[in-house]
């Protein structure tokens, strides 16, 4: 929780500190998530879907020079999967969370329309429940930590002034993501946002 904070701080710290000068956007979204399914793992991966499950994200950029900035993201599962055998005592629930940092470039077409495209670096971070919740004072899950890089585009519409809505999808491949049944995670849905300053 204190690195998922933090990582929020800095980055609207840093959105905020732009504002002023650049163009600024902020968005909140609505995605799932898709992966290889448990019967077509790879090998050496192994056989569990990381998909599904209904995820938020936000995320921000702005925009330093011909359309050119960088952006972050932060996006989770909201309902716990299951992980292992469902309905046995070889299961435990378990929830994604996935952190990027990119690129953007995002050029405007005209006063309606912006494609979006990005890349970066980034980390998905697991959680495996293995204890039933236990209040404030304790830790009922332990964490898995897997370095991704991640290529994501959308497409931001203006119906009115400077509020947008984004239909977008994401790919991130995730390095020695073992524990599922392959490196690719697939997101897609939209956000909707704002832009503050002038557009590019």
């Amino acid at each position: 929780m204190k690195k998922r904070t933090l990582f929020v701080v800095l980055v609207a710290g840093a959105l905020l500190s732009a504002a002023n000068a650049q163009q600024v956007d902020a968005a909140i979204g609505f995605n799932a998530v898709s992966a290889t399914s448990a019967s077509n793992a790879s090998s050496s991966y192994t056989p569990q879907s990381i998909g599904g499950g209904l995820t938020s994200n936000f995320s921000g950029d702005f925009l330093l020079a011909h359309n050119l900035g960088v952006g972050a993201e932060f996006s989770w599962r909201w309902s716990k999967g299951v992980y292992g055998i469902p309905l046995t005592s070889q299961s435990v629930g378990f929830r994604p969370f996935f952190y990027d940092v990119n690129a953007v470039w995002a050029p405007r077409v005209n006063r309606y329309l912006s494609p979006e495209l990005m890349a970066g670096i980034g980390a998905e971070n697991l959680h495996f429940y293995v204890a039933p919740s236990c209040g404030t004072n304790c830790q009922n899950y332990v964490s898995s930590n897997h370095f991704m890089g991640h290529f994501g585009g959308g497409l931001r519409f203006y119906p009115a002034g400077n509020f947008f809505i984004r239909p977008e999808a994401h790919i991130y491949l995730v390095r020695n993501n073992n524990q599922f049944s392959s490196p690719y995670v697939k997101r897609y849905g939209v956000s909707v946002g704002y832009t503050f300053g002038g557009r590019k």
